[in-house]
């Protein structure tokens, strides 16, 4: 099977701060705990090292957007993200409105810091509530409790965000419908532009896949989610996406990039990058050292991956199809470098059974298809693929989207 690419797709940046204050029973993000606190300054000057190295694969190319994730990046003083930003446009240009979030966990919320992030160029606030319910909350093994997550919304509004994401959790343990649906209720109230609504998991090499909780039964989520829809819908918040919602015009454009497979430079301890070389039609992944102390230690090296031309149906499919409006039929061949027939002859089947949209112009799952989202996609995996390649992708960026 051969690619042909004729252009590079938009092009994001994906930076991670490593460090936080206590790490979660759920979390399998590359986070860790410091023994002191974090070398802020020798950390920047490793970020920026590291992008120096890649710009060679990115000559000519701007950014639409910049995600700072972890860890806790909000550990980090605002002066520390302003030698970030500052660098990052030295060497870089960038589109006139990037976008350029930041994750905060409420627990580390501080009103001065918040204002000097914003004044260092941060315009998106993506905030780790999780649940406003305190029991729930140390049940998370959370560091914040709902007085918390309330204030830290408030000093984001003072500081002067306008695009802020609440990122919330259900299905939480022993939490009803009723309890869910409050948690919901008091997200929506607080009027974000963005809300991450997800299903808690129990990921491997996790305390909770160890040791599991009890969480609520089939019955319990499915109503849960049933009633958590409406109530969204009802305060003018659109699902775009699995498990993003947001009012018109507050869609993440950031992780956005990612589900129309596009490319991305990661920098930091553990992030991954994806780069379309369009000179030889090939795909890379890009991966960096897990450890803080190995990314430290310099020079910044990494690992790559070529996504051979096989896998990248499958690749594209696993991110496009979570949006629920789908992507163009165009986008995969401009993106994957290959045509559109490389998808049949399982685009007919799902079509014909419903659970792709019946339109030849777009890649889009119907409603059922979104709720049997890894049965459509083990449709696209490369023949003798192990089916579970659904449930552990190789293509996902780990640690890399604020909805989970």
């Amino acid at each position: 099977m051969t690619a042909t690419l004729t252009h590079p797709p938009p092009l994001a940046l994906y930076v991670h701060l490593p460090w936080c204050v206590r790490k979660c029973p759920y979390c399998d993000f590359n986070s860790h705990e410091p023994r002191g606190e974090p070398p802020f300054d020798d950390y920047v000057d490793a970020l920026l090292r590291d992008l120096e190295g890649q710009l060679p694969d990115v000559w000519g190319r701007r950014l639409e957007s910049v995600f700072i994730g972890g860890g806790t990046p909000s550990l980090f003083p605002p002066e520390a993200l302003d030698e970030l930003l500052s660098g990052l446009r030295a060497r870089l240009p960038l589109r006139p409105d990037c976008e350029v979030t930041l994750e905060a966990n409420p627990g580390t919320a501080d009103r001065a810091y918040f204002r000097g992030y914003r004044e260092a160029g941060v315009n998106r606030l993506s905030l780790g509530i999780q649940s406003f319910d305190d029991t729930m909350l140390t049940r998370l093994g959370r560091i914040h409790g709902a007085a918390e997550a309330l204030s830290a919304v408030e000093h984001a509004r003072a500081a002067g965000f306008e695009a802020i994401n609440l990122d919330l959790m259900f299905g939480l343990p022993g939490q009803s419908v009723e309890a869910g649906l409050a948690d919901l209720q008091a997200a929506i109230e607080l009027d974000p532009g963005h809300i991450s609504w997800y299903q808690l998991t129990l990921e491997p090499n996790t305390y909770f896949a160890a040791h599991p909780p009890e969480l609520p039964g089939d019955a319990t989520i499915e109503e849960l989610f049933s009633q958590g829809q409406l109530h969204l819908a009802a305060a003018g918040y659109t699902r775009y996406e699995v498990s993003a919602y947001a009012r018109a015009g507050q869609e993440c454009r950031h992780n956005r990039n990612y589900w129309t497979f596009g490319d991305y430079l990661g920098i930091g301890a553990g992030a991954h990058g994806k780069l379309t070389q369009v000179h030889d039609g090939t795909i890379l992944r890009r991966i960096k050292p897990r450890q803080p102390e190995a990314y430290l230690s310099g020079p910044q090296q990494h690992r790559d991956q070529v996504v051979p031309a096989a896998e990248r149906p499958f690749e594209f499919m696993l991110n496009a199809l979570r949006l629920v409006e789908g992507v163009p039929t165009t986008q995969f061949e401009t993106h994957c470098g290959l045509p559109l027939a490389t998808l049949e002859p399982a685009l007919s089947e799902l079509r014909a059974t419903g659970l792709l949209v019946a339109d030849p112009e777009r890649l889009q799952a119907t409603e059922q298809g979104l709720a049997f989202l890894n049965d459509v996609l083990e449709r696209f995996l490369p023949e003798g693929t192990p089916q579970d390649s659904v449930a552990t992708p190789i293509a996902w960026p780990v640690g890399q989207e604020e909805s989970r």
